[in-house]
């Protein structure tokens, strides 16, 4: 009597208890998957941080000997300042970051500078690099003067600066000062957005300090030019640098994350995978205990 009475309970229970085991091991099947997925992707940040950090030993040395010729151009503009504080310049603003993604917020912290500053003082605009273009041609599109890409795939060239400086004189529109925002390089996990000013040939003859020193011939145009594109090459250069450094840095927390996230689907994973034994045992263990 006790036996029949059983039975049809378990008869009943069987498909229930069959169907969460399917579902036990669908679940399964799709951590494993996922699992599979993130450790992938763990090597392929892995790979590109080793990469970042190879190219950063020859970004950083270019970036030494670009910045000594980036101090010789400050003194030149500082001793060059306009001589009326109320002089209200044409300005241009001329962005620079690059192409590429997966390095953080580098690119943001350019076009936020850029926003910032026009905001301050308005002027037109020239960007170098699709990132920051994309971001300041939304936001003023109606400032957009000129544009740059496929610039600094590797490390910049000063003929890759002087293209650019040469495109700014032809089709930058009338100005009497560039501001060059970029970011610069403080250390191999730091970087800040910053400005440098660039006077053009007219204001540069006009000012007291450019004026003290005795010259047979006008070299003001030659100057300028010249300065222009020597303070782009600084920028593009330890923009390069900062880039590099960003995207190791991005990589790194990239591949940490992983690991974080491989250690806990492996744990969801073989507590599911215990529970769908423990489920078998219960079958046949109550199957034998029916017979």
């Amino acid at each position: 009597m006790f036996s029949r009475a059983i039975r049809p309970a378990l008869s009943s229970a069987a498909p229930l208890r069959g169907a969460q085991q399917q579902h036990g091991m669908a679940t399964l099947r799709e951590i494993e998957s996922r699992l599979k997925s993130v450790k992938n992707i763990e090597k392929i940040t892995k790979s590109m941080k080793v990469v970042a950090s190879t190219k950063l030993t020859r970004a950083e040395r270019a970036m030494r000997e670009a910045k000594k010729y980036g101090a010789a151009n400050n003194e030149i503009f500082q001793h060059s300042k306009p001589d009326s504080p109320d002089h209200k310049p044409k300005i241009l603003y001329l962005g620079i970051s690059s192409d590429g993604g997966l390095c953080g917020g580098i690119h943001s912290s350019v076009s936020r500078l850029v926003k910032k500053e026009m905001a301050e003082a308005p002027g037109s605009l020239a960007v170098v690099g699709d990132k920051s273009k994309a971001q300041l041609s939304r936001a003023m599109p109606q400032s957009l003067k000129v544009s740059f890409s496929s610039v600094g795939k590797d490390v910049p060239t000063f003929t890759e600066a002087s293209a650019i400086a040469d495109e700014i004189m032809k089709n930058g529109g009338e100005w009497d000062e560039i501001r060059i925002v970029s970011n610069h390089y403080l250390s191999a996990i730091s970087y800040e957005s910053r400005m440098v000013s660039v006077i053009s040939a007219e204001s540069l003859r006009e000012s007291a300090g450019f004026n003290r020193y005795e010259m047979e011939e006008d070299v003001s145009k030659d100057l300028a030019e010249f300065a222009l594109a020597n303070a782009i090459y600084t920028a593009l250069v330890e923009g390069h640098a900062a880039e590099i450094s960003a995207r190791r840095t991005a990589m790194e927390n990239a591949s940490n994350n992983a690991l974080d996230m491989i250690g806990s689907l492996q744990l969801k994973y073989n507590r599911g995978r215990q529970a769908v034994i423990t489920n078998e045992l219960i079958d046949i263990i109550t199957g034998a205990s029916a017979l």
